[in-house]
């Protein structure tokens, strides 16, 4: 599954977008450097029900911010991303 996908399938998991997850885990202060992955994914899990997988690609925004390692981006197979910026916003709102 490609990291934009992670991030689709979290907004229909949850009828939440990634952004506001974001906004979410910012008032909660997990977006301090030294908050740990763990404590987010317990957060994700227990009030959401999002598994690891998805709730690691949560995680990486939270820390680092929407762009991802061009490594990922026009390489071939499942994990392949169109772009490095990463959309955050909702499938509903996503340019085509």
């Amino acid at each position: 599954m490609s990291f934009q996908a992670y991030l689709t399938a979290i907004e229909a998991k949850t009828g939440l977008t990634p952004r506001v997850l974001v906004a979410l885990a910012h008032e909660r202060g997990f977006d301090d450097p030294e908050t740990k992955a763990g404590s987010i994914v317990d957060w994700l899990k227990s009030d959401y029900g999002l598994g690891r997988g998805h709730a690691m690609a949560l995680v990486y925004v939270i820390k680092n911010g929407t762009t991802i390692n061009e490594k990922h981006v026009g390489t071939d197979g499942v994990h392949r991303d169109e772009s490095v910026e990463l959309w955050l916003d909702g499938e509903d709102t996503r340019p085509v």
